[in-house]
């Protein structure tokens, strides 16, 4: 995975890139008819029920508006809410929370529906062993968050993006020749670039599974839409030779089916690209 310091840097690129889109030059609506002297308080009410995300970032976005603005925070990320819940006030310059207001609400109603769906995951595991993980199947330019919004949710976070694990697929193999051989030039890829990358490999049905086994340094095999059966025996085959993962349009009823069989981590790309947001505003008080 990316590190902190990286992923903060992502969250930075978000914000400016927001302000920029949202703002341009300048909130006219607030510069029109509110003085720049006025000082105002504001509430983020919930109007839904879920799991709250994006209360952590609602305050890094506050701060790069205006480094003035004080945010008192009720209810931490994480937390269970529902309707009439009051998570933050924010108080100072009202245009300054007028400015940071779209950003700060976007941005946690999507992250807050994915931590409640990636919760609702991890209840349905529960005793299982398995751990529900997220993909690259994200809005574009908001990454960060999403996943940050997984983690929040109980879920965890699989490779951030393309240079961060290698994750030979099927057009990998195919284009490379074939299951050895893609893993031997990945191998001798890595090794001449001196970079230390995990390799998962993704199997299209156990015989791609057995031959996966005879490559050594293999971190984990991709059980890509396999039946229920064909994922237990699998999951024998492999023991404790390497990880294993199931993908392939999971769904919640059949996501503990698939943990049933053994498998270590199931990823679902539903957890980020298939939410409704959870219902907040911000009203001043």
């Amino acid at each position: 995975m990316i590190s902190k310091e990286q992923f903060q840097k992502e969250l930075a690129l978000i914000i400016e890139n927001s302000l920029r889109e949202d703002i341009g030059d300048g909130d006219h609506s607030s510069l029109a008819c509110i003085p720049q002297t006025a000082s105002g308080r504001a509430k983020l009410l919930v109007k839904d029920k879920g799991i709250i995300a994006g209360v952590d970032f609602a305050k890094m976005v506050f701060e790069e508006v205006d480094k003035s603005l004080k945010v008192e925070i009720l209810i931490p990320d994480g937390s269970f809410v529902e309707n009439g819940d009051v998570v933050l006030y924010v108080s100072g310059s009202s245009q300054s929370i007028l400015k940071a207001e779209r950003l700060v609400l976007n941005a946690m109603q999507r992250m807050s529906a994915i931590a409640t769906k990636t919760n609702k995951y991890v209840k349905l595991l529960e005793g299982t062993g398995a751990h529900i993980l997220d993909t690259r199947k994200t809005t574009p330019g908001i990454r960060a968050l999403e996943k940050w919004a997984v983690k929040i949710g109980g879920g965890e976070n699989h490779r951030f993006a393309l240079y961060d694990m290698i994750m030979l697929k099927d057009n990998h193999i195919d284009f490379a020749g074939g299951i050895t051989k893609a893993i031997t030039k990945t191998q001798d890829y890595l090794k001449s670039k001196h970079k230390d990358l995990k390799i998962i490999v993704e199997a299209r049905n156990l015989n791609e599974v057995q031959e996966i086994l005879k490559s050594k340094g293999i971190h984990r095999i991709l059980l890509d839409n396999f039946s229920y059966e064909d994922t237990r025996k699998a999951v024998k085959l492999i023991g404790n030779r390497c990880q294993t993962e199931s993908s392939g349009g999971i769904n919640e009823s059949t996501l503990r089916k698939y943990a049933e069989c053994g498998v270590d981590y199931i990823s679902s790309g539903a957890l980020t690209h298939s939410v409704y947001n959870m219902d907040l505003s911000l009203k001043a008080v």
